[in-house]
């Protein structure tokens, strides 16, 4: 049974990357649980579906195309998704309830009980065919941009307030751009995720602002760089989606669940796979300052979130 998570404590001693995710935790519309104890499951299997429809669509940037051209229309992808036309988005879609629906069983009740108030919020208004998209196009991203990001001159990483311990008070300081974790639980996620991007030469910002485009300007003259998002599925995806129009590299890790004041009313911890994290910031072989890409030394602002705005 899925109830509240808290952290495990980090020992001295212990890497802070060691292990995923905690505790199974119940999200909103997903959780990236799904049945199992862990999230790991959910990241093999998202990598394989992946790998599979690259074979009925070759190419990561044309898969993309692809769905984020049909993603928008949801009458459409509810009949491709209930029906085999023989056409490619019918295969993907079919592909992807059979193996995602176990980590989306909540969005249809959801919609259902949406208030009018929510008519014109889109994220809250996301369906289960588009869910399953995202969680592609986020794997998709992170394939196409995830070198680039690691060869950026300038790294950031926006983490949402979700990720705090709500047992105690968040003791946050002001950053040159936002808001930075202090480090003052050990138990606490954005504590211990901020220690993995640190590691890693990434700068971690708790992210208090939901339009991106003000951050962008101010990061210009710092020459190239990329962006990491940790955000609830929705968010992460049309997040990233705001970054690749500006020709920003992005990438991104999506928390375990969806729980924060926009779903559920009121803040509930959440968690995010910290083993995943650490792998998606290891430098590749291929990753060298040679190879950087000229058209990623120069950056435009973006319109758009990458994570859900939050309580100040």
């Amino acid at each position: 049974m899925m109830k509240s998570m808290r952290p495990a404590n980090v020992k001295a001693g212990m890497s802070r990357s060691a292990g995923p995710s905690d505790v199974p935790v119940a999200g909103k519309t997903c959780s990236l649980f799904g049945r199992d104890l862990s999230t790991e499951p959910y990241y093999d299997r998202i990598r394989r579906l992946a790998d599979d429809l690259l074979r009925i669509v070759p190419g990561e940037e044309s898969l993309l195309a692809l769905i984020r051209k049909a993603g928008g229309r949801k009458r459409l992808l509810a009949r491709a998704a209930r029906r085999e036309d023989g056409s490619a988005l019918s295969s993907i879609l079919r592909s992807l309830g059979d193996a995602l629906s176990p980590y989306t069983a909540n969005v249809r009740s959801h919609l259902k009980g949406l208030s009018i108030r929510s008519v014109t919020d889109r994220r809250l208004r996301t369906t289960e065919e588009q869910y399953h998209l995202h969680m592609l196009e986020i794997e998709l991203v992170n394939r196409v941009h995830r070198d680039r990001f690691l060869q950026s001159d300038f790294r950031i990483a926006l983490l949402p307030h979700c990720l705090r311990d709500f047992r105690r008070e968040c003791r946050s300081v002001p950053g040159d751009l936002d808001s930075v974790c202090a480090g003052c639980s050990e138990t606490c996620f954005l504590h211990r995720v901020s220690a993995i991007l640190r590691e890693a030469g990434v700068h971690p910002y708790i992210w208090r602002n939901a339009e991106l485009s003000s951050l962008f300007r101010r990061l210009e003259g710092r020459g190239a760089f990329g962006v990491l998002g940790i955000a609830c599925i929705p968010e992460l995806a049309w997040g990233m989606r705001a970054c690749m129009k500006r020709m920003i590299p992005v990438v991104g890790i999506p928390l375990d669940a969806n729980r924060c004041m926009r779903w559920m009313g009121r803040f509930e911890e959440t968690s995010v796979n910290l083993e995943r994290l650490s792998e998606l910031l290891i430098r590749s072989a291929s990753t060298s300052d040679a190879a950087r890409p000229n058209q990623m030394r120069r950056t435009r602002p973006a319109q758009g979130m990458l994570t859900c705005p939050t309580v100040r």
